[in-house]
């Protein structure tokens, strides 16, 4: 096949394609037996899309006369996916540094967050700070998140909690959206926390009346487009009438619902999720044996958060129960100020130690499922042909590895690429061939 082409990967010791058969999602038993080619290559077209994917041999015939931006020899070497990061929290001003040792020393997330801290304190100084000042650190998380592999992220808003500091985050979103490469859902998230001064059915009338229709003209205007809607559903904060409330407000305006809940105390979210038509629901660690069955008759997702059960020493999701009832799980990183994180492969690690989630099952969480729970399953989360090219190369011969070095990402990874455009590349690489 003749012509000029992005990119070639050749001789990948193994390709893990993911899905082979242009699956949506994979359940428990599709996890079971990831799509896998031994000695192969692909193809990456001029438009940033997979063109071919097959053995060495084959590729080097179909593409004998064509011209490519850039080769690189993957012998030795596994092609994943790029990872898919379904639930962060990454615009905001003023780390949380010092609510961690008070967390060791025995305070709890809720007593925190009653004393002014958590959501608050940051929200105090995310008003404060400048839109550049939080464009730049957002732009720095960003990158540090695709060093680690994930080339596509949801991105919510939430510590404004009024109209103005929420805008100001969605086009600090946005912005990114437009001059960076790499995938961002964007999530609208003013009902993350009831604001000072407010009941929660203030605030949620003000979310209905006041930041969704400037929302809905926005996007009409082609300023900002927001992609999911979330409210922080838990005892204390938006009880379940004010997250259905919001939420169906939401999806009025063509938002999708992917909102957290059953984290703290069970609060039927997953029931009321499956109800309402969510695309995801996250945390989840409270969940009941009804709200389990209800997202896998819905095909909604569960996006866990494994950083987030670790450092609030909560108990774990339900992650088994949930794929045994063919429940379609994702996995998240939770980056905020309260958790940390910006790894994929250690979340995927997590995942597998502490929720007892296989190898497979974690990757296929972290890719196609988390792309599912974005509603971008039919462009991400695996190789295929006509899907984007999004891409991790890991210098090691089985795949696993990536899961295996826990907080070994950064000797593993060569190459991060979006697009067919090499966005990362390990000091240790080189230079790369191009003809």
């Amino acid at each position: 096949m003749a012509g000029r082409h992005r990119l070639l990967l050749e001789n990948a010791q193994q390709l893990v394609l993911v899905c082979g058969r242009g699956e949506e999602y994979l359940r428990q038993d599709g996890a079971a037996s990831l799509a896998l080619l031994p000695g192969a290559s692909l193809v990456v077209g001029l438009d940033g899309c997979i063109k071919a994917v097959g053995q060495a041999d084959v590729i080097r015939n179909q593409f004998s006369g064509a011209t490519f931006e850039r080769i690189i020899d993957c012998s030795g070497k596994c092609v994943l996916p790029g990872l898919v990061d379904a639930h962060t929290h990454p615009v905001w001003a003023g780390d949380r540094v010092h609510e961690f040792a008070m967390k060791l020393a025995g305070a709890s997330y809720m007593e925190i967050h009653q004393a002014g801290g958590g959501i608050h304190f940051t929200v105090e100084h995310t008003r404060k700070a400048s839109e550049e000042e939080l464009f730049n650190t957002f732009k720095h998380r960003l990158e540090r998140m695709r060093g680690a592999g994930s080339t596509l992220v949801e991105c919510k808003s939430g510590y404004g909690l009024n109209l103005e500091t929420e805008l100001k985050m969605l086009r600090v979103i946005e912005r990114a959206k437009q001059s960076m490469d790499i995938g961002i859902s964007s999530t609208y998230c003013g009902a993350h926390s009831v604001p000072k001064g407010k009941t929660a059915t203030e605030a949620t009338d003000d979310i209905i009346n006041n930041h969704l229709p400037k929302l809905k003209e926005l996007k009409l205007s082609g300023e900002i487009h927001v992609n999911n809607i979330d409210v922080f559903c838990e005892k204390g904060v938006f009880d379940l009438d004010s997250t259905r409330r919001i939420l169906q407000a939401g999806k009025d305006i063509g938002l999708q619902i992917n909102f957290h809940g059953d984290e703290l105390h069970p609060m039927k979210s997953a029931e009321l999720g499956a109800e309402l038509g969510a695309r995801a629901i996250s945390h989840l660690e409270e969940v009941s044996d009804e709200g389990i069955k209800a997202m896998a008759r819905a095909k909604c997702a569960a996006v866990l958060l494994p950083t987030t059960a670790y450092m609030l020493r909560l108990k774990q999701p339900p992650a088994r129960k949930m794929l045994e009832e063919g429940v379609i799980v994702a996995l998240g990183s939770d980056f905020n100020p309260n958790a940390y994180c910006f790894s994929m492969p250690m979340v995927m690690h997590l995942a597998c130690v502490n929720m007892k989630m296989s190898m497979n099952e974690a990757l296929a969480a972290a890719t196609i499922n988390a792309a599912y729970a974005l509603g971008k399953s039919d462009t991400h989360g695996s190789i295929e042909t006509g899907k984007q090219g999004d891409l991790v190369i890991i210098n090691s011969s089985r795949w696993e590895h990536l899961i295996y070095q826990f907080g070994g990402h950064e000797a593993l990874i060569d190459y991060v690429i979006v697009k067919g455009k090499v966005v990362y590349q390990n000091e240790r690489c080189g230079t790369m061939s191009s003809y």
